[in-house]
């Protein structure tokens, strides 16, 4: 892990994720780029950029100042970390962000949306979650210092899900933590029989190399909810997990309304940090 991307709007929600992030920093020699969004015309500041208006400079100043008393933290002794200020507000653009900047994580700080806003608008979290091709931890409290010794790694096990499930044993490999799967059999038409979620597992692990699918597929956990999300959240809690995996479609627009995410609400709805990877 080489760069770590933390979006900030100077709050103290955001200082949790660049707590997290420098923990997550010295652990593995990282650096850490923090970015803020001004919501102005797009482009890119610099100190050195002509800025057209006395407003963009009053911007710009005010959030200088604020990097100047963010980043004079005694947890980021000894990291590298750089600053930077976007004009726009379209955290989409985040994603490019990151792949500009060969990031290998992206940390953001989330206290959730509910109701009629999670429906309609969601948090700026979930927005980079939904685009970001980048693994996106989100922080939902106070971490004094960022580790996991247990973690959960949640997932329907189909085909598309190996190359995720191999990138998260990698995320653990990082932490030397033990990494637990569960499966979540929810009523309706997705629901399985335990021989078809047994084959299901089989495969998935045949698919993902192992000599022996059926040993690996005793380890993991099945659980019955009503929602895939209420499944996961319980079985984080039961086990006292440090993180939840979970993948993610990134779905858009009307797809995105109609069938939803469930990496969103369980990084939306759980007390405990969420890795988000794409599939």
């Amino acid at each position: 892990m080489k760069t770590i991307l933390v979006p900030t709007d100077f709050s103290p929600h955001s200082e949790n994720a660049l707590r997290a992030a420098a923990s997550i920093a010295k652990r593995k020699n990282a650096q850490i780029m923090v970015v803020h969004m001004i919501g102005l015309e797009s482009g890119l500041l610099t100190s050195n950029t002509d800025l057209p208006t006395e407003a963009s400079v009053f911007y710009v100043k005010l959030a200088e100042k604020r990097f100047s008393e963010l980043l004079d933290q005694s947890y980021l002794k000894d990291i590298q970390v750089k600053s930077m200020v976007k004009k726009y507000r379209n955290f989409s653009e985040i994603n490019t962000l990151a792949m500009e900047l060969e990031t290998d994580l992206i940390v953001m700080s989330s206290h959730g949306a509910s109701g009629v806003e999670e429906l309609f608008l969601g948090s700026n979290t979930e927005k980079v979650i939904r685009t970001s091709e980048i693994p996106v931890l989100v922080i939902k409290q106070f971490v004094a210092d960022f580790d996991i010794d247990l973690g959960v790694f949640a997932s329907d096990f189909s085909s598309e899900a190996v190359s995720v499930y191999k990138e998260a044993q990698q995320f653990f490999d990082l932490f030397q933590a033990t990494m637990k799967t569960v499966y979540v059999n929810i009523p309706g038409r997705n629901f399985k029989t335990s021989s078809e979620i047994d084959k299901l597992l089989y495969d998935f692990f045949e698919e993902a190399g192992y000599e022996n699918p059926s040993k690996v597929v005793s380890q993991v956990s099945v659980v019955s909810d009503k929602t895939v999300e209420q499944g996961v959240l319980a079985y984080s809690d039961l086990i006292d997990s440090d993180v939840i995996v979970v993948p993610t479609h990134g779905r858009r627009g009307l797809s995105h309304l109609l069938r939803g995410s469930i990496s969103e609400d369980v990084a939306n709805h759980s007390h405990k940090p969420v890795l988000t990877m794409k599939l």
